[in-house]
């Protein structure tokens, strides 16, 4: 989102810069309704952009974090079944050796 907000930094100060270019002799008197529409229209323009960007993120940021829970949880479960595994191969050593010594 911070790269968005510089690119829409640096596209609004580019847009001031050509419009002071192109109008010569501007005053704010000459401000009329085509100049206020256009900024409005730019607005809204950018409003939509910028929300459909910003649903587009949040729902990659959204699946990003259930695949980072999900992994996780995966982890965790490999954990029991590793500690499983070795309380099983712990047993059958213990029986194992019992069977070959049968006094013990």
């Amino acid at each position: 989102m911070k790269n968005l907000t510089i690119t829409g930094l640096i596209l609004l100060a580019l847009s001031v810069l050509l419009f002071y270019l192109t109008a010569n002799n501007f005053t704010l008197n000459d401000l009329g309704m085509p100049h206020i529409m256009g900024i409005l229209g730019g607005i809204g323009i950018g409003l939509i952009i910028g929300g459909m960007v910003g649903y587009v993120s949040k729902g990659s940021a959204i699946k990003a974090e259930q695949k980072r829970k999900e992994f996780q949880k995966l982890q965790q479960e490999k954990e029991e079944l590793e500690k499983r595994a070795a309380d099983i191969a712990r047993r059958e050593a213990e029986l194992n050796l019992r069977n070959e010594n049968p006094q013990v």
